[in-house]
């Protein structure tokens, strides 16, 4: 990119040729993209060097940074091996490693990893496989799945069958296979009078239900553990984890735990799954996993599934592939992400982190605009009080926009502010990130949203 460029030439040229995603590409007339050229540590720079704190990690991806030294010679030193090779047939040592690690931090429980390129067909995987699996077990009706209400899984047909956000799905609908859906454990949801846990206790029941009368033909129930990121983050505690796990058990089902957003340390443990003392069947991880450097996604699986495939025939194998399976770029960076953080011992140093982050943001409490204050680990979120403004279309599209003058980088979901910073900020980068968030939120309100 030449950086002499003028911005107005860029913006014309994207809007001529580029179809971004999750947009309307129509309001890019009158809010044009901004112009991003390079990036360092937790900060974007456009081709105007206006600077922005990256507050929601490049969509959850950047785990330590733009530009981090250590990541980036990882991949330097890859590509002057090899830049890519199929996994059908051929190995490499990157993605025996990397492999062998992941299943070192489920304790051995998930021993087994199969690689694609991105969360959906991660999740498109483990959906397959656990059908797969069934059908090798001579259970072939076990071909249905649960999902959670608000849940959002991507949006190839597999996930966004088992995804129950609207805005993804409606479009879609008459392509995509039909699945029960059981009620969120998110304690927003609760009724007056009954707390978080008890609630959580009342969507495992339900749950319950749903399989006493379809176990004979579900193959899975699959969710987002702690964190519903895309469902506005929706949140829940660790015991609705343990009761779906015994239900699983009870009934004969798999439990597919998404850790696509809610991995590598976001919720404090480096699986969210071990908050709760319990390992689903199958684990999908994206974003974080690289650090948010290349395209990389896995589900990690059990011995005792993946010993189901073994057999003489190609028939019985698990038929499935991605051109890029495995990258060894991808998994060098990954690999480089997982020795930051046991060199730099990340989630310790993330306790203290998430202590910052909700003393940073305790002005919260004290607006009564605001509702709902929440936070896993490094994910905060809290959402705009609808008994003071209406619901409001816009509110999340202004507040990116106001954001933006405030040198922040946020993506508001609907009515709720959420921030997923890198791991590497300071406790003055957290509390700054913070106050600035506060100006750009009280902006918005006081332009826009006033009755």
């Amino acid at each position: 990119m030449n950086l002499n460029t003028p911005p107005t030439d860029w913006i014309a040229r994207t809007l001529n040729a580029v179809w971004h995603p999750c947009t309307q590409m129509k309001q890019h007339e009158l809010f044009p993209p901004v112009c991003i050229t390079r990036g360092k540590g937790p900060w974007l720079y456009s081709d105007q060097n206006e600077a922005y704190l990256d507050c929601i990690s490049s969509w959850w991806t950047n785990l330590f940074g733009h530009a981090n030294e250590r990541i980036n010679q990882a991949i330097i030193d890859q590509l002057n091996k090899i830049e890519h090779v199929m996994l059908a047939g051929l190995t490499h040592p990157n993605v025996v490693e990397l492999s062998e690690e992941l299943s070192q931090l489920t304790q051995g429980h998930l021993g087994h990893a199969f690689y694609a390129s991105d969360g959906a067909s991660a999740v498109e995987i483990a959906l397959k496989m656990s059908h797969h699996f069934w059908r090798i077990q001579g259970r072939a009706d076990k071909n249905e799945f649960i999902c959670l209400a608000n849940g959002y899984h991507g949006e190839t047909l597999g996930a966004l069958s088992v995804t129950d956000v609207p805005l993804f799905k409606q479009a879609y609908a008459p392509l995509i296979q039909g699945v029960h859906v059981a009620q969120t454990p998110d304690f927003r949801k609760a009724p007056p009078g009954v707390g978080a846990q008890e609630w959580a206790q009342m969507a495992a029941q339900h749950l319950e239900h749903l399989l006493e009368l379809n176990h004979s033909k579900v193959a899975a129930v699959i969710l987002e553990p702690l964190v519903q990121c895309a469902g506005q983050m929706g949140m829940y505690g660790p015991i609705y984890l343990q009761l779906v796990r015994q239900l699983c058990d009870r009934f004969e089902v798999h439990l597919i735990c998404d850790e696509i957003a809610v991995g590598c340390g976001r919720t404090g443990t480096f699986f969210a799954s071990e908050a709760a003392g319990i390992w689903p069947d199958f684990l999908t991880l994206s974003k974080g996993i690289s650090a948010g450097y290349l395209p990389l996604s896995l589900s990690l699986t059990t011995h005792n599934i993946y010993e189901a495939f073994y057999a003489d025939t190609m028939a019985e194998g698990f038929l499935h592939s991605h051109s890029y399976t495995g990258n060894p770029l991808a998994c060098a960076a990954a690999l480089a992400s997982l020795r930051i953080f046991k060199t730099d011992e990340v989630l310790i140093k993330n306790e203290q982190k998430s202590l910052d982050l909700k003393a940073a943001f305790s002005w919260v409490d004290n607006d009564d605009r605001l509702i709902h204050f929440r936070q896993q680990g490094m994910i905060l979120a809290f959402d705009l009080n609808a008994s003071t403004f209406a619901s409001h279309p816009k509110f999340a599209s202004q507040l990116f926009k106001q954001a933006l003058k405030h040198q922040l980088l946020l993506r508001p979901i609907g009515q709720t502010v959420y921030v997923m910073p890198p791991y590497i900020l300071d406790t003055e980068q957290i509390h700054w990130m913070g106050a600035r968030i506060k100006s750009a939120l009280v902006a918005t309100l006081d332009e826009h949203l006033n009755p």
